[in-house]
């Protein structure tokens, strides 16, 4: 029953426990104290509303930062990750495979904002090697959400013999 309560709210946060308990045919009291232990639990971290700034009209610039490090001894990677993640501008940290040790997702005002950033503070700690930034241009999708309005008319260019 946990798992499919977790899918429920991971679809739509907003569901009451009162629609939860509905959808799977369960009582009320089981559903919310399922929920407060996974809330205890640290299984459910948090509630969030994906929301599409672009549609808002509100300057904001979103970055993924490739970040190259050096573990440190007896510590590996959660130091380092533990002090990136500290910073408030920071939204999301990843441990990575591949050609990059951690993801850094960051938001700000503007492009000097993500540089200033860069610069003054991920790029000076004393385990980072290298970074490297990619600027978010447009989202399409997000946490299994289109953006994109649907658009119903055909795209395609009209070929003629």
């Amino acid at each position: 029953m946990k798992k499919d309560i977790l899918e429920i709210l991971e679809n739509d946060s907003r569901k009451t426990v009162e629609e939860i308990a509905l959808m799977l045919g369960k009582p009320e009291q089981e559903v919310a104290s399922a929920i407060a232990e996974m809330e205890a639990d640290k299984v459910i971290c948090g509630y969030s509303t994906l929301i599409n700034w672009e549609s808002v009209k509100d300057d904001i610039v979103t970055a993924m930062i490739e970040v190259k490090v050096t573990p440190k001894r007896d510590m590996g990677f959660e130091h380092i990750a533990r002090r990136i993640y500290g910073f408030s501008e920071v939204k999301s940290v990843f441990l990575m495979s591949g050609g990059y040790d951690i993801l850094v997702m960051i938001e700000g005002k503007n492009l000097r904002d993500i540089s200033t950033f860069v610069s003054s503070k991920l790029s000076t700690l004393d385990s980072v090697l290298s970074t490297a930034t990619h600027f978010v241009l447009k989202r399409y999708k997000e946490h299994g959400v289109i953006f994109e309005k649907n658009n119903a008319d055909d795209e395609r260019m009209i070929v003629s013999p």
